[in-house]
């Protein structure tokens, strides 16, 4: 396996498919998940001529299941690690919901030449926990539930999450797919409970506020209308206001999963906004 070593020793695989001289486009994937949840875009991009990176977060997939550094700072510096190793410049930097966050946090302190573009999909940012500064997010209860649901049968909560909300199988007339049931579960499944737990915190709690106000790179902010898991209204709608120069893209009808329930769609609004 490709695997690149980060400063405190955690091992972190990735994928890197394209010629090495195309641009680049690094793919983050959401909690808790891994690089696989990312199959259709890479082998989409890839077939349009770009490079295509993808790697699985610390703690999750085929990485260290790291019992430390589970928190967005560190992401965002292994995000780091890996631009350096793999020379990424003129980068487009992807990611879905938590690994939305990751490129806010990433694209807002890295180097100056390494990210061209952002996309975030059913992004966390700007914060999704309520609280006295953001009285329409999301209760804390609702994440004590997801702790709760992990720490008493992580395998079946595993199963129920992809089942309803995630892509929206739970609502009336939805095209139910098990292929897309059974690798979420995978996924989830070979990452580190320790770690899972950990991010919870990190994707409820933490403040990209002045992450999207720093952004000087154009970011297409990619939301489905019907998201139940990262609401479109504590989210997207507020993060286009923060950002300098911002696309807002929605797609009516649409879950939190929607780029792998409608690749057909996502892709190619995507591709454009990167070509533009």
């Amino acid at each position: 396996m490709n695997t690149i070593t980060m400063n405190d020793g955690t091992n972190l695989f990735y994928k890197d498919w394209g010629p090495k001289d195309a641009q680049p486009i690094v793919f983050h994937h959401g909690w808790p998940l891994s690089a696989d949840d990312w199959d259709n875009q890479m082998l989409f991009f890839l077939s349009e001529g770009y490079r295509v990176i993808a790697y699985d977060r610390r703690g999750h997939g085929r990485s260290d299941q790291t019992d430390a550094g589970n928190d967005m700072d560190t992401y965002a510096a292994d995000v780091v690690e890996i631009a350096k190793t793999l020379d990424l410049r003129d980068a487009v930097h992807i990611g879905h919901s938590t690994g939305g966050g990751e490129v806010t946090r990433y694209a807002a302190r890295a180097e100056r030449g390494r990210v061209a573009k952002a996309i975030l999909v059913a992004a966390i940012p700007p914060v999704m926990a309520r609280s006295d500064a953001n009285t329409n997010g999301v209760p804390s209860e609702v994440f004590d539930g997801l702790r709760s649901a992990l720490e008493a049968n992580r395998a079946q909560f595993y199963r129920d999450l992809p089942s309803g909300p995630f892509y929206g199988f739970n609502r009336e007339g939805a095209k139910v797919s098990q292929g897309l049931i059974d690798s979420w579960w995978r996924q989830g499944m070979s990452g580190g409970a320790k770690a899972h737990h950990d991010c919870i915190k990190v994707f409820s709690e933490t403040d990209f506020t002045e992450d999207l106000k720093a952004l000087t790179v154009p970011v297409l902010i990619i939301h489905g209308e019907d998201d139940q898991i990262v609401p479109i209204e504590n989210s997207a709608h507020k993060a286009i206001k923060l950002v300098r120069d911002g696309t807002l893209k929605t797609y009516p009808g649409l879950s939190h999963g929607l780029f792998a329930t409608h690749p057909d769609v996502v892709n190619p609004d995507m591709l454009a906004f990167i070509r533009a």
